[in-house]
């Protein structure tokens, strides 16, 4: 290819390619001659002018312009109330005049876009659209009756939804959490502690039921300060980690000695290579008040894991020299009621007493205390518990972002047996976040579906697996210790954990313990490129309670660069024990990788097919029937019109699930137009570590489908959902070629 730069325009000519081999060793796919032609012009990132990449800078509005525009949106004509919209009558709200949205049902069809060609996706499924007016195929729709609208719903085809009582629930931090804090409690892991008597106690400077002595005054003798930011640092062998990794600490806090303290015993335990701090049986200090009458207080541990619920009295000395008990229950998010208790606070006018020293001591409302199991022959045998069998089965990685609930139904179809979600944050799910559950979806016809959490302290994957066992059906639950993306490893948590082997045994442990379902695990060679540690670590993950493990053969480091090391992955393999199921992940990308990496390690449970499935979602079926499927452009949009219909089902077929869908269409196809026909290449199969020349297809849809540009992109959506709004812009969210910053190695 020749490239001649001029003031005038870009010259190019078509490119003259050398012999498959030498383009294969230089990582060019090596299409045939007769369909190779010119490259675009080069465009510059900052001047694209194709009106799809750009995102126009705006100031950034505060949140209280932010909430005030929605609030004057909501009366706008487009924002139907859904229940006038479902019925056709304005009279069906229940609120009336009162309700915030609009109920002017003509001035929302004059503004309404045109419906779009085709059947509702509703009526296949159920005798109604839920949408009503909204839908964007309303002209399709049967006239409604009263018996249509009246009628029962019909069963939904998704599960593991959030429900409205559980999500205030744990917006109210009042779901307890038995399993995982017994189990915590039997590891030897304090509870980290989240809980509102915390953030009262925070609020009004550590002390809740104590007097507190002003540092400045003279008659003060002693000073009680909590010492919060005393940090017990984690041992790490490996000298290369970053320094950021060591404060994520799997230990407790260590309490610093002072002079108040002697005579307090506080005894250490080595266990599993960490230090824990055990409980201390009686830990005292004696603070000499104004009056000089001795206040005694059994102080808490103030470290961010917290110890179980053990109750212990504190006495309190005010200046009238009046003694009151007040017994404070320790914990996190799990609190024992108590029958009858009063916190009376005694001033210099006589006793009050009031709400909020009870809401301070006794925050839960629950009633279940934690009682840790003592019989152990009621406890199940490791081998007594759910088996999940990965062997031979064809197995979808969780995929951030695209690997949303109608992708996983187009694979189902395509001849995926194993389906996976998408990764969820444990935090967000504790916290209730709708957005967060959403991604534990769960269709009919994912027969074998497993969830992927993510999280950095093992109270809090315990207690995210205790709910999402309580409250979802699935089948195994995946924990995510390779996640390269930096918000997730600043937090301490996905790859941040393979620097720390003990912080990973204890989650597994603890997650393991506390429910039936199968735990696996997900890792990456290494967090550093050059210094893998998970053949080190692989011989004891089946003792940890993982019923298999997934490695992906790159490091953190590496993120997506390069090709995945198969090698380091048989070598693993080897050294795994029987009981333990391993999974292979990295670049297969059609029949011949997998019969490849199968043979070579017949130990191999087997392959998790991730960025193959986005490129050529029928590699399933590739390999089912081992054969190089020449997929035609027709097929292919035939495969797009079913994700559509599946998006519209999943995410409404009003405006807002339209464009919706049309979104995750579109990441969609920025990996899509990475496929090379196999009726183009000289050499069979494609590679993942392949770039493509440009090249023409067989048809003009073909090419379309070929090309990069997200103009190109928004025109195929444009073909299944219709024209797109105006002021429409998209940018690919994923950076998968992304190598890791200088500053990590």
């Amino acid at each position: 290819m020749t490239l001649g730069i001029g003031p005038e325009c870009w010259k190019l000519e078509v490119p003259i390619m050398d012999d498959a081999n030498s383009l294969v060793a230089r990582s060019i796919a090596p299409v045939n001659n007769d369909f190779l032609r010119p490259p675009p012009p080069f465009r510059n990132n900052n001047a694209v002018d194709d009106g799809y990449h750009n995102n126009p800078i705006t100031d950034k509005k505060s949140k209280r312009q932010q909430k005030r525009e929605r609030r004057e949106g909501l009366k706008s004509p487009q924002n139907l109330c859904p229940v006038v919209g479902k019925t056709g009558d304005v009279t069906s709200c229940l609120y009336k005049d009162k309700c915030r949205l609009s109920h002017d049902i003509d001035a929302f069809n004059a503004q309404k876009p045109p419906d779009l060609e085709g059947d509702c996706p509703f009526f296949k499924t159920l005798p109604y659209c839920p949408y009503g007016l909204v839908c964007r195929f309303s002209s399709t729709h049967q006239p409604l009756t009263t018996t249509t609208t009246t009628a029962t719903p019909t069963k939904t085809s998704e599960v593991n939804g959030l429900t409205k009582n559980i999500q205030k629930l744990l917006w109210k931090n009042k779901i307890t959490f038995p399993k995982a804090d017994a189990k915590l409690k039997a590891l030897g892991l304090k509870v980290n502690s989240n809980s509102k008597r915390n953030h009262l106690e925070n609020k009004d400077g550590g002390n809740t039921a104590v007097n507190k002595n002003n540092p400045s005054d003279a008659n003060a003798s002693h000073e009680v300060t909590t010492d919060s930011a005393s940090k017990l640092e984690e041992v790490i062998k490996d000298d290369d980690i970053d320094e950021k990794f060591e404060s994520h600490v799997l230990c407790p806090q260590k309490r610093r000695k002072t002079s108040q303290d002697e005579g307090v015993s506080v005894s250490e335990e080595i266990v599993d290579g960490s230090r824990l701090e055990a409980e201390p049986e009686a830990e005292s200090v004696t603070v000499t008040t104004e009056a000089g009458v001795g206040v005694t207080k059994g102080i808490d541990d103030r470290s961010c894991i917290k110890a179980e619920s053990e109750a212990q009295t504190d006495t309190v000395t005010t200046e009238t020299g009046v003694i009151e008990a007040e017994e404070i229950v320790q914990g996190s998010s799990i609190k024992a009621e108590p029958e009858a208790q009063t916190d009376s606070i005694t001033t210099e006018t006589g006793v009050r007493v009031t709400e909020e020293s009870v809401e301070r001591s006794y925050i839960k409302a629950e009633t279940d205390t934690i009682t840790p199991e003592t019989d152990l022959s009621l406890k199940l045998h490791p081998r007594e518990k759910k088996l999940i069998d990965f062997k031979d089965k064809l197995y979808l990685a969780p995929l951030t972002t695209v690997g949303n609930l109608p992708f996983r139904r187009v694979c189902k179809v395509l001849g995926a047996d194993v389906t996976c979600g998408e990764m969820a944050m444990c935090t967000n799910l504790l916290q209730g976040q709708a957005s967060e559950w959403a991604l534990l979806r769960r269709h009919e016809s994912e027969d074998l579906f497993g969830v992927q959490i993510c999280g950095a302290f093992p109270d809090t994957v315990a207690r995210a697996v205790e709910l999402i066992e309580q409250e979802c059906t699935i089948d195994f639950i995946d924990i995510n210790m390779g996640c390269p993306i930096d918000i997730v490893v600043n937090k301490g948590a996905g790859s941040a954990l393979l620097t720390k082997p003990m912080r990973m045994k204890s989650i597994v442990e603890v997650a393991s313990g506390t429910v039936d379902t199968p735990i696996t695990v997900k890792v990456r060679t290494a967090y550093f490129e050059g210094k893998n540690r998970i053949d080190s670590l692989i011989g004891d993950m089946g003792s940890w309670g993982a019923s298999a493990v997934t490695i992906h053969g790159r490091s953190r480091q590496q993120r997506y660069s390069k090709l995945a090391d198969w090698d380091y992955i048989y070598q693993c393999v080897k050294k795994a024990p029987s009981t333990l199921q391993v999974v292979g992940n990295g670049d297969v990308l059609s029949f011949v990788d997998w019969n490849n990496h199968r043979t070579k390690a017949p130990e191999l449970a087997t392959c998790m097919i991730a960025r193959g499935a986005l490129i050529k979602p029928w590699l399933f079926t590739e390999i089912k029937e081992q054969r190089h499927w020449d997929i035609s452009s027709g097929e292919r949009l035939n495969i797009l019109k079913d994700f559509v219909h599946f998006g519209l089902q999943h995410w409404g077929s009003d405006t807002k699930g339209v464009e919706t869908t049309r979104r995750f269409l579109l990441e969609w196809l920025s990996y899509t137009c990475r496929y090379i026909p196999v009726g183009l290449l000289d050499v069979v199969p494609q590679r993942m570590n392949w770039r493509p020349p440009s090249y023409y297809g067989r048809d003009d849809l073909e090419t379309l489908m070929a090309s990069d540009s997200a103009a190109d992109w928004v025109r195929i959506s444009e073909m299944l959902l219709g024209k797109v709004p105006e002021g429409f812009t998209f940018a690919p969210k994923h950076k998968s070629n992304a190598y890791d910053r200088a500053e990590n190695g």
